[in-house]
């Protein structure tokens, strides 16, 4: 056998090898893809198996201590993934790596979906446990001193609400013509208390208890410091918008299980499971008082 036939042959057999390596890639490739992307719909006799993006807070424990078992006899079996940020669940349950999620309320969900072009869908609203007025030394709203000290978050969003709740429990009347989910400290138009306003990140209110006469804490901080609703002087009057939602892409919105949940959150078997739950404080949604 001449030189040039055996290169000509080694050539062949390299390209072959070369082909059937992309081969099992393209494969392999698509079979991650598949594993991505799970059916929302049970098949009879077996588990369907379905990932719930959370975040840090209560959420990821009401999927697994209500959702879960309640959704158990259907087929399917919930487990959760727990992001650090407020972005990246939107983002992976849009790419199929997680099913659905729950950790946003419905105004997030609006605006966040309109930014970033995802097509993503509430199937409802879950009991949320909104921002709250807490205190060290006071076990009422009517026992606030003239001059009192009141730690409240320095964001833009968080300040706003939370002079909304000081607004709703007259505390402070805000300029009428200001934007309510724009205010800020400068917008206080009456301040009959005299409160002393001293703005900290929102995680650090808590420990500001100790130095303040109270704080008004957004729900996830409150619930990672063991703070119970009921031991709040006052929470937050929710609206439907900040309200926390249960989310599918909106292609699976038909699907079974999309169904289910949909069905369940309205139900009086869900409402049970969260009155006998660690969330029976939070505050419902205006479907269950219909």
């Amino acid at each position: 056998m001449s030189v040039r036939t055996v290169w000509n042959t080694s050539r062949k057999l390299i390209a072959a090898t070369a082909a059937g390596i992309m081969l099992a890639a393209g494969l392999g490739a698509c079979g991650s893809s598949n594993a991505s992307t799970a059916s929302l719909d049970s098949t009879k006799g077996k588990t369907t198996k379905l990932v719930v993006g959370v975040c840090p807070g209560p959420y990821g424990d009401m999927v697994k201590n209500v959702f879960a078992p309640l959704l158990k006899d259907d087929g399917y079996e919930l487990t959760t993934k727990e992001f650090t940020d407020y972005v990246q669940p939107n983002k992976a349950l849009a790419s199929g790596s997680i099913q659905a999620n729950l950790f946003q309320h419905g105004n997030y969900l609006k605006k966040f979906t309109a930014d970033n072009h995802l097509d993503l869908t509430s199937l409802g609203q879950t009991p949320t446990l909104g921002l709250g007025i807490y205190s060290n030394k006071y076990k009422k709203l009517s026992e606030i001193p003239d001059g009192a000290t009141v730690a409240i978050a320095n964001d833009a969003s968080n300040l706003a609400r939370s002079l909304g709740v000081l607004e709703q429990n007259k505390l402070v009347t805000l300029d009428g013509e200001v934007d309510a989910t724009k205010a800020t400290i400068d917008d206080v138009k009456s301040n009959p208390k005299n409160l002393k306003f001293k703005t900290l990140d929102a995680a650090q209110l808590v420990r500001s208890l100790d130095n303040v006469d109270f704080a008004l804490v957004p729900g996830n901080y409150s619930w990672a410091a063991n703070l119970k609703p009921s031991s709040a002087l006052a929470l937050e009057k929710q609206t439907s918008g900040v309200m926390e939602v249960f989310v599918v892409r909106t292609k699976d919105k038909n699907s079974d299980f999309a169904k289910k949940v949909k069905a369940l959150l309205t139900s009086q078997e869900y409402k049970d499971a969260i009155a006998k739950s660690e969330f029976k404080d939070f505050g419902k949604p205006a479907s269950w008082k219909a």
